[in-house]
Parts: structure tokens; sequence; C-alpha cells
């Protein structure tokens, strides 16, 4: 590697003979890598003048060790090769700084583009002595686990093959070259994604957070955990990912996100058959396709019918299934009354089976009530809904989606997918589960953390403006109503219907209290989830008390993915913060400003007319099928990776 400190020694005679065979060695390297074709006659030449200076240095040696005029003329011969290789080679040149390495080319990685969203084998082969540094979620085949990163230290002519998850929704992945041995290794910020590191050089910088490998036990992969040494800068090798769509879908139908572990169309599939309105004379039940009229308590048969049609989706997936019923007395009549089912399936840990990463939503939609099923396009709003589409079929169907996949891993503690009863009538479901079910029934039990969907997919990339014409009404021009800022709810305006990731418990609105969740948060929205443009935390310093999410999104130029620490609770999370002290993390978007929210037109068009950008002067020009596949692709990707990342490393209650 050519070094400013030899400048000074260009036209002097006394350049070592192994300085300048290591300088023909770096030529033929660049040649090997292929990294300049264009100049490839040039570098032949000057690589040529470096072995006739090598061979004049030699004969200098013999004759006259300090001859001036032969150092001349090899100091003449090198300052051509200089010139002649400084300009053209000076990007090569600048990757050429990692305890020694000589290029990205050290390594060859088949297959040379990853296939998004999917765990594949892919092989590293090492031409020199290296280590190599793999920042991605992958499948250890040892211990059957999925694992956050290894190291791996190569002789040169050895190849691994490791079983990575290449990230879904970004198109680049990178991972890291430095010498053989190496300990320490930089990270990317929790605000950026690989790509951004790499294009802004942070792999040359010196600045970068950073990590320490840790030796593995009997045989396994190496892992990693977090360290002040970064150990300096390394190589980066960049590798495309392209994710494919499904043959049977268009774009419009939501074929870019039809692919993979999780895909959000698949979500969208199961919304669509539970929420289908089309008649059908042979169920008592509902009089419906899908599932319908899920009111909890009174001995719904609906209810009861959905409750059988999810038990046994759960059970298809290898999960064991375990319900709760339980009974609530009436705060206004003191009547006992029937409260249906909680329903859970189990995926029991190979290594602490007693401690349970829940993930849950609850099933059960609002009732009608205040004169009930009239639509608020026409009549105004009054309460309930028959389909419930967004609140909660959308929640549900995402439970489903990932318990589907995750069914199939072996995972060091128990998972648990549950969907709860009586949300809507004050979280009662899981307010049973933890309080006695966990508490009193399986007290040597604890929940590790909990993950929650409520009402999440109507938000970007949808907004730009409510729906207007066709069955919309209510507001202007016959629109819906359009959302607007609420100071004191959660942020949203005309334009902006911002998905939100909110984080808990926390009881301070100007401090961060779990810095541990809202990080991982933010370190897979960057990258795998590929939104660190969107991305935003917020924070409420500097501002009051009852306004400061909206006060902050404003003041960040309203982000259109926002995560925070919720000092409020407005769905199930808020019984396990309350119950059991857990850290939680949910997804969430347009609630209040969304005009079918407890309404009858809470449906599936209804969500798609709402997340439909053509025509807008908002975003990319989009049918609503294909904006609200993403959003919901987006979200069930985001838990799937906080469900793997938790298994390898629960995030505890900092106020515990």
């Amino acid at each position: 590697m050519i070094q400013p400190s030899i400048s000074g020694h260009l036209m002097s005679s006394m350049i070592s003979i192994k300085w300048f065979e290591k300088s023909a060695c770096c030529c033929r390297s660049l040649i090997r890598n292929g990294c300049f074709f264009t100049i490839f006659s040039r570098l032949h030449w000057s690589c040529s003048l470096f072995k006739e200076s090598v061979q004049t240095r030699v004969d200098l040696e013999k004759v006259n060790l300090y001859g001036k005029p032969m150092g001349q003329r090899l100091g003449q011969a090198f300052f051509l090769v200089l010139l002649m290789l400084l300009t053209p080679l000076s990007g090569c040149f600048g990757e050429q700084d990692a305890g020694g390495l000589g290029s990205t080319e050290d390594v060859v990685i088949t297959p040379p583009v990853l296939t998004g969203g999917v765990f594949q084998g892919v092989t590293i082969a090492a031409e020199v002595d290296l280590a190599v540094f793999v920042p991605y979620l992958m499948l250890n085949s040892d211990n059957g686990f999925v694992q956050n990163s290894t190291v791996i230290d190569m002789k040169a002519g050895e190849s691994v093959m490791l079983t990575l998850l290449a990230p879904p929704r970004t198109d680049t992945a990178v991972v890291m070259l430095g010498e053989y041995g190496r300990e320490n290794w930089p990270l990317r910020t929790t605000e950026e994604s690989w790509r951004t590191w790499v294009q802004r050089d942070g792999n040359d910088r010196t600045d970068n957070p950073g990590i320490q490998r840790i030796p593995a036990t009997n045989g396994t992969l190496d892992t990693v955990l977090p360290s002040n040494n970064n150990g300096g800068p390394v190589l980066a090798v960049r590798i495309p990912i392209e994710r494919p769509m499904a043959a049977a879908y268009s774009e419009a139908d939501g074929g870019r996100h039809s692919t993979g572990l999780v895909d959000g169309l698949n979500v969208f599939n199961y919304i669509s058959h539970m929420s289908d309105e089309t008649p059908d004379i042979t169920d008592a039940a509902d009089g419906a396709v899908g599932y319908l009229d899920r009111w909890a308590g009174q001995g719904n048969a609906a209810y009861e019918d959905a409750a059988q049609y999810l038990i046994g989706n759960l059970e298809s997936f290898g999960l064991e299934v375990i319900t709760q019923r339980f009974t609530y007395d009436s705060l206004m009549t003191g009547a006992q009354n029937p409260e249906a089912y909680n329903i859970c399936g189990y995926r029991f840990g190979e290594v602490n089976p007693d401690k349970w990463m829940v993930f849950g939503a609850h099933f059960d939609i609002a009732p009608p009530v205040n004169g009930g099923m009239l639509d608020p396009h026409i009549f105004g709003r009054t309460y309930g809904t028959r389909v419930g589409a967004y609140d909660n079929t959308a929640g549900t169907a995402m439970v489903l989606t990932v318990a589907e996949a995750m069914a199939n891993f072996n995972t060091r503690n128990t998972m648990v997918f549950c969907l709860w009863s009586g949300e809507e009538g004050g979280k009662r479901g899981s307010d049973f589960w933890t309080d006695y079910w966990v508490k009193e029934d399986n007290p040597g039990v604890e929940v590790t953390n909990y993950v929650n969907l409520d009402m999440a997919g109507v938000n970007w990339p949808g907004g730009g403006g409510a729906p207007c014409g066709g069955n919309h009404g209510g507001g202007e021009g016959g629109c819906d109503p359009q959302p607007a800022v609420d100071p004191d709810g959660y942020p949203k305006d005309e334009e902006v219907w911002p998905m939100r990731v909110y984080i808990g418990p926390s009881l301070d609105h100007d401090i961060m209290n779990q810095p541990g969740m809202v990080g991982l948060a933010m370190w897979i929205g960057s990258d795998a989830i590929g939104v660190e443009e969107q991305m935003s935390m917020l924070i409420g310093t500097d501002h009051p008390a009852d306004t400061w999410k909206v006060d902050d999104w404003m003041a960040k130029d309203r982000p259109e993915i926002i995560v925070y620490e919720d000092t409020t609770a407005r769905s199930d999370h808020a019984t396990f913060q309350d119950n059991l002290g857990t850290v939680t993390m949910g997804f969430g978007g347009l609630v209040d400003g969304y005009w079918c929210y407890h309404q009858t037109c809470d449906t599936v068009d209804e969500m798609i007319d709402w997340m439909d950008t053509t025509g807008k002067d908002y975003g990319e020009e989009r049918s609503g099928t294909s904006n609200l596949v993403d959003a919901l692709d987006t979200i069930t990707w985001w838990a799937t990776y906080s469900f793997f990342h938790l298994d390898e490393n629960p995030v505890r209650n900092a106020y515990l």
C-alpha cells in the first residue's frame, strides 16, 4: 500500500528492495481484483517498470550502494510509476486499510446476490488469512438457534457456509474484513443502515460504536457483545439483495411484498378472509363467509366460531394451544357475564422454558351500542362494527402470520402467540392472563418481553388526505373528515399519518427510561426494515407533558415513522407493564383520525381507500392495496426481527 510517509523517499536511492516487492505485489493484487479494467494496459506497463526498478536496485547494490547516477535513475523510474498509478487508482487504494488486508476481493461470497427475506446458505471463501464480521441474523446449525452476528477467522483457501437471513426490505448487505484473529469491530449507529454507513465511509472511521467477539462454546459460532473498542477501520464488502415478487401478483395487488419468511400479502389475505362479508346462509353464527360479529362476552356464537377458527390455525402450525375462559362482574348491574376465550399458542423453549416471550393482539371488535350499525358516512358516528378489519383483524392477522413462521424455529425461550378477549371492554382478557394465568397459576414464569399489535396498517406509506367520492362522506366535498392535529393525542395531520412504534413502561415524558428496547427498535428499523429516512425517535425534552409527542413530532419535521416511549397505554401492552413489569414494544397507526374507527365502515375496502396515494401529492403514486400490503409487511417484519433478537437477548425493565 502506498502511504504518504514514503513520499519523501521517492527520489532517493535508499528505498529497500522489500518495499519495492510489496509495491509490486500490491500492483499485481490490483490487476487480480479487476478494479480498473479500463486502465489495464497502463497498469501492466507500470508493473513492468516496478520489476525493472527492482532489478536496477539489485544491480545498484552490487556495483555501488551509494552511486548517485543509478539512484537518480531508480527514483525517476519509481516517480513515473507513481504518476501512472496514483490518480486512476486512488479509489482502490482507499480500501487498503484494515490490518494489512489488500482488498475486498480477498474473499469470494456466493451467491453474489442474496434473496431478501429468507434464510439461505451463503459461502465465504478466503484467498488470504483474514477475519470476517457478519452482522446479520443467522441460523446456528450447531445449536439450532437464530443468533445475531458472528466473527470467523479464516486461513487462505478456507471457506465457510452460513445460513443467513438476508434483510427483507433493503437492497444491500455488508460484511466486514479484518486481520486474522481480530477481536473488536465497528458498528453503524442505530439511526442508519449498513448501506449508508459504508457510503459515508464509516468503515474507514475510528469513532464508531464497537463490538467484541465472544468465543464460542462447544464448537458453535462466535457471538458478539457491545464494546468501547471498535478496533479501527475495516474493509466493507457490499452484497446486493433482491426480494422477488410472487408470480401470481402484480405490483398493484401487493406483489412487491409477497415473498419471504413472512410477508405483507399473507397478512392482507388473512384480513380479507376474516373480514369477508359475502353472505353464507349455512353459517348460523354470523351468516357470512368471514368471521364477523366478534363481540366478546354474553356467550356470542359468532365469537365462539371465530375462536375455533383461530385455534385450528395455531394448532396447524404445530403450536400447543391453551385457552382460558373467565367471567367478569358487570360494573353497572353486578351480573356475572361469560367472557369467551383467550387463545394462546405455545412453542416451548429449549433452554429456558419458563421465560416467555409473548406476541399478542386482541381479536374482539367494538360491539354495537348507542344506535349502532349506522353508516357514519351518512348518519354520522355512532359506535360498533360487524367487521373490525382495522381494529383489530389486522393485528390478529399479523399474529397468525408470525406464529406460522416462528413455529418452525427452535428458540431458547418459550414463544407464546396470544389472541386476547375483551380488549374493547377494558383489556380484560390480557388482564386476566397476566394476573391469574401467569402470576397465580405459573408463578415461576418470567414474561421477558411483550410485542403488541393493535390498529396497525393505516399509516405510512399511505397519507396525503382522507378518501373522497364513492361511499365516502361526512367531511367536506364528499370526503371523509380529514385527520387533524390533536395536540395531546397521537401525532398526525391531514397529510402525514405516522406508523407508531411505542415502548414502555415509562413514567417520564422527557427521559428515555427503556433505552435497550428503544435502541433495538431503531436498530431493526434503520436497516432490515429499510426506513432510516422516514424514522425518528421522539422524546419530550423541553416540551410540556401533555403535548410532547405532537410537539416533538412537529419539531422534527413530521417524520412518517416514530419510535417513542409512551407514558400512557390504550391497549393490551398496559396490562403487561402494570401487572408484570414487562418491557413492551407495540405497533400502531392512525387511530382517532380514522373516520371509521369503531364504526360499521371499518372494512378492508375502507382501509384500501385510505391507503391509496394515486392522484395525491404525497409519497409515491401507488394503489391502496399496494401501500396497505407494504405497511403490513413493514410491521410484521419488524415484529419478527424483534422476536429473534429478544430470544437471544431479552430486554429487562430498567426500573427493576
